[in-house]
């Protein structure tokens, strides 16, 4: 566990597009499927540089798996312009930082 509470998921990558965005969502649900129900997840999206509103997508589908196993959901070093991009479509609140 990351900080004595959280389970992390695999890190966000440096770019992430539409391009990438399934293969990324595959390696975190692969990860997901071996944490215990219930657990407390995290991602850090801290190496992000390149993205599209798919990172986006990809955080609020892999919030909805988690809150759906029953865990809490964090995102740890939130580049500044995903979070306007989040505050743009109206999803922010649900990237906790």
């Amino acid at each position: 566990m990351a900080e004595g509470r959280f389970v992390d998921l695999p890190a966000l990558p440096a770019t992430l597009t539409h391009a990438q965005a399934e293969a990324y969502l595959a390696e975190c649900r692969r990860a997901l499927a071996s944490v215990p129900a219930g657990a407390a997840v995290a991602v850090d999206a801290g190496a992000l540089q390149v993205f599209d509103s798919s990172a986006l997508a990809a955080l609020l589908a892999l919030r909805r798996e988690v809150l759906a196993r029953g865990g809490d959901w964090h995102v740890r070093r939130l580049p500044e312009r995903l979070q306007a991009l989040a505050q743009v479509y109206g999803v922010a609140e649900l990237l906790p930082t």
